[in-house]
């Protein structure tokens, strides 16, 4: 069997390695993959925006199966695209994910079906925007419509803060088309928890919940980034709530979907915040998360591409999804002054004993040797019976891990650990 994942990331690295372990899979291609995937896949030159470049090549090499991973292509419409092609996919096709492509869609589905989320206005106009910011609660979070990168989030704990994120995002274009409208939304507080589920529009399978760790310093300071590590699960993610969430969240976001005419297939992705008046939707993704992915696959004990197969054909319900009664931690090596400017171009070398620990994110192959040519380098990866055992047995691969201007922060699982001890 011949398989294509569309992406490049520490994200799709996880997927190809997971859809391995599967016996009838006979050839990985990753477009574009990266020199880390290139070690479990073929790696093919292909944007993962090259939406006609990917059918051509899914048709001409006669890809039996297909996974969009990054929210992008997706948007772009890239499952129906190879779908019309007669080529059976995972994902959702462009009409389900716009409930990640535009933030102003997902709050108005929330807000028609009664889903529990932050109040919110939605701007077009900047100077309405801004006098409405005259008045309004602060803190208060700035959001950019469509997709920016995981970026086009901006917390601002005072006035001044919240007009200099409007100005940036709708008159400065900080993030292109993306910033054309925006959603003003309420400030919530709480733990927050990350939830990706396997849906295939009629079946909910949630993942083992998980902890991001979004700051690019330790003890969450610095700057925001698109995740320096994850642990799974999140402690603060009890059944109580895991059921609570099922059925004021999960199942009526999937049924809304359907009611819209947008049926949802794929993993749908949901950014929770369990705030003092229950769990809160702060975002969906259409798609896995990344990093979070790199905690969550590693405990999966059942097949994913078999999972994968019955979610496109919609016969969820007829698989057993099971996950293994562990804790993963994940550490991101990044590239010394990311989110920022950084060198790249450094010699990574990991150990063979430890590789399929470890998921590359941001590197290229030259002459035969990886370099690192990105902010995020790599993530690696550890299962144990506890979250503390994980903690360290991650620490120690990194410590096997050597590129030049490496840094990573130092307390990954930290605040997971302080929230097991008080429960």
């Amino acid at each position: 069997m011949k398989v294509l994942v569309v992406g490049g990331g520490g994200r799709e690295h996880a997927i190809v390695k997971k859809i391995k372990e599967n016996k009838s899979v006979t050839e990985i291609y990753a477009l574009p993959g990266n020199g880390g995937i290139a070690g479990d896949a073929v790696c093919v030159d292909i944007g993962a925006k090259d939406i006609d470049a990917i059918v051509n090549f899914a048709a001409e090499n006669n890809i039996d199966y297909a996974v969009v991973a990054p929210d992008d292509p997706l948007v772009l419409g890239c499952v129906d695209a190879l779908e019309a092609k007669g080529i059976p996919c995972f994902g959702p096709r462009a009409n389900a994910a716009i409930i990640e492509g535009s933030k102003v869609f997902s709050k108005n589905l929330m807000k028609k079906y009664g889903i529990p989320t932050a109040e919110y206005e939605v701007f077009d106009d900047c100077q309405k925007a801004l006098e409405y910011l005259e008045t309004a609660p602060i803190p208060t979070v700035v959001k950019a419509d469509g997709l920016a990168l995981g970026k086009g989030v901006i917390i601002a704990m005072t006035r001044d803060e919240a007009m200099d994120a409007v100005r940036s995002i709708m008159e400065d274009k900080q993030f292109g088309k993306s910033g054309d409208r925006i959603v003003i939304e309420e400030f919530l507080t709480g733990p927050e928890v990350s939830v990706l589920c396997f849906t295939d529009s009629k079946t909910v399978a949630p993942m083992v919940s998980s902890m991001d760790h979004k700051r690019a310093g330790d003890n969450d300071t610095g700057l925001n980034t698109g995740g320096m590590g994850t642990v799974a699960p999140n402690p603060y993610y009890t059944e109580s709530v895991a059921a609570e969430c099922m059925e004021k969240i999960f199942l009526p976001t999937v049924a809304a979907m359907n009611a819209e005419g947008r049926p949802f297939k794929g993993c749908l992705y949901f950014g929770l915040m369990l705030t003092p008046n229950g769990p809160k939707v702060i975002e969906y993704n259409c798609r896995f998360g990344d990093p979070e992915t790199q905690v969550v696959l590693p405990l999966l004990s059942s097949d994913l591409l078999t999972v994968m197969q019955a979610v496109t054909e919609e016969r969820l319900a007829e698989i057993n999804v099971e996950w293994k009664k562990e804790n993963a931690c994940c550490v991101i090596m990044a590239s010394k002054g990311y989110p920022q400017a950084y060198e790249k171009g450094y010699e990574i070398t990991i150990p063979d004993a430890i590789w399929n620990n470890v998921y590359v994110a941001g590197a290229n192959l030259k002459d035969g040797k990886l370099l690192t040519n990105g902010g995020r380098v790599l993530g690696a990866t550890a299962t144990a019976a506890s979250l503390s055992e994980a903690v360290d047995e991650a620490y120690k691969l990194v410590k096997q891990i050597d590129f030049g201007n490496a840094y990573y922060r130092n307390d990954i699982g930290k605040k997971a650990l302080m929230a097991s001890m008080e429960g």
